[in-house]
């Protein structure tokens, strides 16, 4: 038995793990729905943030389909921290992120800002979610089927969204 996946890091109305086996079942889910016509928008109305600090990149294009898919709506944001950035500027920005989203998604950011990020946000924040090295991308290689592995990373991309993104 494998132990509860970290998400990234959470705020502490969140569950900070969630079940393997809870995400790979609304993966299969999700899954099955995408044979059948795609999902249901079930984040409609949901306002995801994607903080990078690259230029566009295979992994910003997978957590915008991933969710784009689920009927949310993304903005992406350029990341203008640097390594002399003052805490200050992290928590003014990081609240001022979770005014705006219902959750973000840091890809490429050092993990401590990542961190930083999630303790003043105040909504689910995931460090890398769409990364092929991120534990997500180990879940995906437990769906069954013949599909690309880029899908089964993006259903368990979509099922973590859901899991965390009430």
């Amino acid at each position: 038995m494998h132990p509860p996946l970290q998400t990234g890091h959470l705020d502490a109305a969140q569950p900070a793990r969630l079940d393997r086996q809870a995400l790979l079942d609304t993966a299969r889910l999700l899954q099955r729905a995408a044979q059948v016509g795609g999902p249901r928008p079930m984040l409609r109305g949901k306002k995801l943030g994607l903080l990078h600090g690259t230029e566009d990149s295979s992994d910003v294009r997978h957590f915008c389909s991933a969710a784009h898919e689920l009927g949310a709506h993304v903005a992406q944001i350029r990341s203008a921290f640097t390594p002399d950035s003052t805490p200050s500027e992290v928590q003014d920005t990081a609240r001022m992120l979770g005014r705006l989203y219902d959750a973000v998604e840091c890809q490429g950011l050092p993990p401590a800002l990542v961190e930083q990020l999630a303790d003043a946000a105040g909504i689910p924040v995931y460090d890398g979610l769409a990364s092929p090295s991120h534990a997500s991308a180990d879940l995906a290689r437990q769906l069954a089927g013949d599909e690309p592995l880029a899908d089964k990373r993006r259903y368990v991309v979509q099922a973590m969204l859901l899991a965390t993104i009430s």
